[in-house]
């Protein structure tokens, strides 16, 4: 049978092993700079891009022969190797990994990368950066022509100065190695300010660290009333609170809106669960906007995005909601459902909590005219203690209502 030699092409270049492997094969593909290093040998050679005529021709390659990839760093490390395993099978695929570019940038940086979250932005799209280079103490990040490093430190920094995360952004660092392995290597270390500044080439990864969230290490379910800023009391209470996720069925990624946030208690629950939820935390109230940035800082959830103004008028800069919590609706309720509910994707889930009898008789009705499958679920709470028994607190009735479209 026909062997595929995966071999990962790390800052010391090719082998006397992988050279004798590659002198076996009829064709070796792999980007310019890695043929290059074989272009006295033999075989046929081809560019990886496009990818989908690079594994057409591996295919017929391997009818004949043997066939090499040539790839960088760790293939299997957010590399080409999970492609070639779905392609072609493990049976007749052969692994030889490199150092991968991670593990060169952190030990040129002196950074344990045990402890590290990984991202690749490589030929993709992210609505919120600092949801996910944010999302851990280190993050390590493949980078593309459009998502460089100086545009990447431009979008934490707007992210940052949006919540007020002074302390932030004079913590936050960001590490650029450029050109790993060849003679133009060069290592950038500073603050995002001084990131946003530069001009990287375009082969490069980044590292972003920064420093724990004041309240970061705690509890990711059941954090308390008290724990939460808000104001006069304008917080989903604990119990409810429980409910009303359980009821959202939160994706681990996609998008939350919270309309009329108050203090983003919802949007930090959520948040801390799903921290690969990108979330729209919207109200009008300046008082209830100030504790919502709060509480991004304060617990380190920076996949929240903070809105101010009312939800009918953010409605058109933000991005379709797989999830909609409407916590309050500031008399345009009818509005609010109408528009979510067309948004909302088939699968999709709005849950509004009804205080009021008026909101109570008047939502499902309207929930359900715009399409939407309603359940209702009223909670009643009783709260004392014990052994210091204390008078009964009842707390006014909830009725949770579900929408599913």
């Amino acid at each position: 049978m026909s062997s595929l030699f995966l071999i990962g092409v790390g800052c010391q270049g090719l082998t006397a092993e992988h050279d004798a492997m590659l002198t076996r094969c009829g064709l070796i593909v792999g980007d310019s700079r890695h043929l290059a290093l074989v272009q006295e040998m033999a075989a046929e050679k081809q560019a990886i891009s496009p990818l989908s005529s690079a594994l057409e021709s591996i295919r017929s390659g391997l009818a004949g022969g043997n066939v090499g990839v040539l790839a960088s760093g760790d293939p299997l490390f957010f590399g080409i190797g999970r492609r070639l395993i779905k392609e072609f099978g493990s049976e007749q695929l052969l692994v030889f990994p490199a150092l991968s570019t991670m593990q060169e940038a952190c030990a040129r940086f002196h950074l344990p990368w045990d402890d590290m979250a990984h991202v690749s932005l490589h030929g993709r799209k992210t609505s919120h950066a600092p949801g996910l280079l944010f999302a851990r103490e280190k993050t390590f990040v493949f980078t593309d022509r459009h998502n460089a490093p100086d545009h990447l430190a431009r979008q934490l920094l707007e992210y940052l100065e949006l919540i007020e995360a002074d302390t932030l952004i004079a913590g936050c660092r960001a590490h650029v190695a450029e050109n790993l392995g060849t003679p133009e290597e060069r290592l950038f270390s500073g603050s995002l300010l001084e990131a946003a500044e530069q001009n990287f080439a375009e082969l490069n990864v980044l590292i972003i660290t920064r420093p724990l969230a004041t309240a970061e290490s705690g509890p990711m379910f059941g954090l308390t009333e008290a724990e939460i800023a808000h104001s006069r009391g304008l917080i989903t209470k604990d119990e409810v609170r429980a409910v009303t996720l359980h009821a959202l069925r939160l994706p681990s990624t996609g998008v939350l809106w919270d309309l009329g946030a108050g203090s983003g208690s919802i949007s930090v629950a959520a948040a801390r669960l799903h921290p690969g939820l990108t979330i729209f935390a919207v109200d009008r109230h300046a008082e209830a906007f100030a504790n919502v940035k709060r509480n991004i800082r304060q617990f380190g959830c920076y996949n929240i995005i903070p809105v101010h103004g009312e939800a009918t008028d953010a409605f058109r800069g933000l991005p379709d909601p797989d999830r909609v919590f409407i916590g309050g609706s500031g008399g345009k309720l009818k509005g609010i459902i109408g528009e979510s509910a067309k948004r909302l994707p088939t699968g999709g889930i709005l849950v509004l909590n009804g205080v009021i009898d008026k909101t109570v008789a008047e939502a499902p009705a309207c929930m359900a005219a715009h399409g939407l499958k309603v359940d209702l679920t009223r909670i009643d709470i009783e709260r004392t203690t014990f052994p210091e028994i204390e008078p009964v607190k009842v707390l006014n009735p909830i009725t949770v209502m579900t929408g599913r479209k």
